[in-house]
This record gives C-alpha cells, sequence and structure tokens, in this order.
C-alpha cells in the first residue's frame, strides 16, 4: 500500500511516498529559505505563492524517485492544520485534485501528530505510553501519549516558539536566516558560561514554556554591551558571537530540560519521543544523551532530515490511519476537507 503525503504548513513544500507504513519510497523537500532570508523570517504571503508555483515539480521528482506513478498511490494525506492559512490551502488544494482525479482516499493530516508518528519510521516497534517533546519554529508542546491516538498536552509555549526564540535572536545580532542551525553551529565554538541569561519558570508551577523573556534579557545584554564598548555593531567579532550564541542556547536547552524532566516525572514515564526541526539542534541531544544515562530514560529522536518539516511523517500518519493499525479515521470528502491554522493535538 503506497500513500502519498504532502504538507505545506510553512515554508517547505513536502511530498513523500511511503510503502507500507515502513519504507520511504520518496521523501523530497523544497526549501524557501532563499525567499525569506531577506525578510528575517517567514513572510506568508511569499509563501503560499512559492508553495503554488513549487507543487507540481515536487510531485514530478517525488514519483520519479519512488518509480512510482499516480496510478500506484492508495490514498492521499496532506496536512490540513496548524499552519499559516494560505500555505495549508495551496497543500489540501493539491491533495484533494490528486484524491478526486485517482477516486482515492483522501485523509486531513495534524502536523503535530505527525512529527510524533515519524518516529515509526525510525522505530517500527516503538509503543506507547510516552511523552513527546514536539519543538519547532511554529510550535513547542509536551505531550503525554497514553496511546496512539490520545493526546494530552501537559505543556505548551505562552509566547514565542522555541525556534521561534532562535530566529529572532540570530537576527538581533546580524546572524541571518534560518537562525537555529547557525546559533547551534556557533555555540559549539564559543563558553556557554560566558553569559548568564535568565530561564523563565511558570509562577503557578507549571510545565507550560515562555520564551519571550530571554529574547528580551538578549536584547537589554546588546544594547549594554554596545553602549559600554562605543560599537554599536556589537556583537561584530566571531568570540563575541559565539559566547553570546552558546550562552543563549544553554539557558534555552535548560528550559527545555528542566520542564521535560519534570513532566516525566510528573507521569511516571521512562520513555520521551521527540519531533519538530530543533530536535536536530546538536547542543539539545548531547545534553539529553546526558539525562538518558543520569536518569535511565529510553530517549527517541529521528534523523535531522525526519525532524525539519517533511512529508514522509505525514504519509506514515497517512498510512497509519489508512490500515487501521493503530487507531482508525474516515477518510474525508475532498470538498469537505478545509484548513484549519490553529488546529490543536486534540483535535487531530
Amino acid at each position: 500500500m503506497y500513500v502519498m503525503g504532502i504538507d505545506t504548513s510553512c515554508d517547505d513544500t513536502c511530498v513523500a511516498i511511503i510503502r507500507d507504513g515502513t519504507e520511504i519510497s520518496s521523501n523530497v523537500v523544497s526549501s524557501q529559505v532563499d525567499v525569506h532570508k531577506e525578510w528575517g523570517g517567514v513572510v506568508p504571503e511569499l509563501a503560499s505563492r512559492s508553495h503554488a508555483e513549487a507543487m507540481n515539480a515536487i510531485l514530478d521528482v517525488a514519483l520519479q524517485k519512488s518509480g512510482l506513478g499516480f496510478s500506484n498511490i492508495d490514498g492521499v494525506a496532506v496536512t490540513f492544520g496548524p499552519g499559516l492559512p494560505g500555505a495549508l490551502r495551496v497543500g489540501i488544494n493539491a491533495a484533494s485534485a490528486i484524491a478526486l482525479a485517482l477516486n482515492k482516499p483522501l485523509i486531513g493530516v495534524n502536523h503535530v501528530e505527525a512529527h510524533i508518528f515519524v518516529n515509526l519510521l525510525v522505530d517500527p516497534d516503538l509503543k506507547p505510553p510516552f511523552l513527546a517533546l514536539v519543538i519547532s519554529g511554529g510550535h513547542t508542546e509536551l505531550v503525554y501519549v497514553s496511546e496512539w491516538g490520545d493526546y494530552r498536552v501537559v505543556g505548551r509555549t505562552r509566547d514565542d516558539a522555541c525556534g521561534e526564540a532562535y530566529d529572532k535572536v540570530a537576527k538581533l545580532i546580524g546572524l541571518g536566516y534560518p537562525g537555529g542551525p547557525i546559533i547551534d553551529e556557533l555555540a559549539h565554538r564559543g563558553n556557554q558560561g560566558a553569559i548568564e541569561f535568565p530561564h523563565a519558570k511558570m509562577k503557578d508551577r507549571g510545565l507550560d514554556f515562555s520564551f519571550s523573556g530571554i529574547k528580551t534579557a538578549v536584547l537589554n545584554y546588546v544594547k549594554k554591551k554596545r553602549k559600554e564598548t562605543g560599537d554599536q555593531n556589537w556583537p561584530g567579532q566571531e568570540p563575541d558571537k559565539a559566547d553570546l550564541a552558546a550562552s543563549f542556547q544553554r539557558a534555552m536547552v535548560n528550559m527545555l530540560i528542566e520542564n521535560t524532566v519534570r513532566a516525566a516525572r510528573e507521569s511516571n514515564t521512562k520513555r520521551l519521543v521527540l519531533g519538530g526541526g530543533v530536535a536536530s539542534n546538536r547542543g539539545l541531544r548531547e545534553n539529553l544523551d546526558e539525562l538518558k544515562e543520569h536518569l535511565g530514560i529510553e530517549i527517541h529522536i529521528p534523523p535531522p532530515e525526519l525532524c525539519t518539516d517533511n512529508a514522509a511523517m505525514v504519509a506514515e500518519l497517512g498510512w497509519w490511519r489508512f490500515s487501521g493499525q493503530q487507531y482508525k479515521l474516515s477518510p474525508i470528502s475532498v470538498l469537505e476537507l478545509k484548513a484549519y491554522p490553529n488546529l490543536s493535538l486534540d483535535a487531530k
């Protein structure tokens, strides 16, 4: 059984084909980094237009790499939320047209749920219960998964998403876009103890995250250093940039790990699953390795190409849904599937 997956939730045009829920026949991603780089972040209107321009070519590449034709496709899965409204509609329109033309079933997939499900492509024997940490440019959520399809969000960001904070700090100090990979690379050449940035904690002792405070702390520190040095381009030299990046990353990783450890203890969970683009961050992965040894927590992290936005995760979740292997969700009429930009995980 071959399922085609399509994801256009943000700024990557993604198409993939999965065979029997275990084999990636093709997984194609067309990045829009060059389109948005000069703006320092994703411009929704440009993202939608770029998706529409790239879609036919990406579909052709995905089919060519798999050695298949449209006639071999048994079902189509597409992200219908959460994400950018216009961008989502491009993917939904493409998937609906394919399903209608082929007379094949169509199913809408939750983007955050797909980030969790992608771990089955790496470890087909993975089973709940476990705690999932989904961290990306648009999402930061701690989710307790008691069964496939049964989710309880125990913590989420109250302001900026984790990856969004990386991008904003990178823009502030002139590192470019996307900020996450650049800061991660710089951080490994800097002193993470050079600057003490604050760790936000909820007054109600909850497991939610807040990253706006550290963004403001970085801004204030940069303003202070520019005043002290008289250099309005500070940090202009690599040692200063590297120390700032390392100190910022240390604070971000600590906040992520502190809440994750608390959530694991409170839910009595010894298994942690990661997903989302920030899950490919080297600094986070190194600290999680130490956590695994210290607390005996079993940790599952996809390879970097399956952490960032991709359609293999959409096709994988679609395959399980179509086959009824984990839990059944009926296909939707191509005329009924709509975009839900603020779709919650509970709604699937």
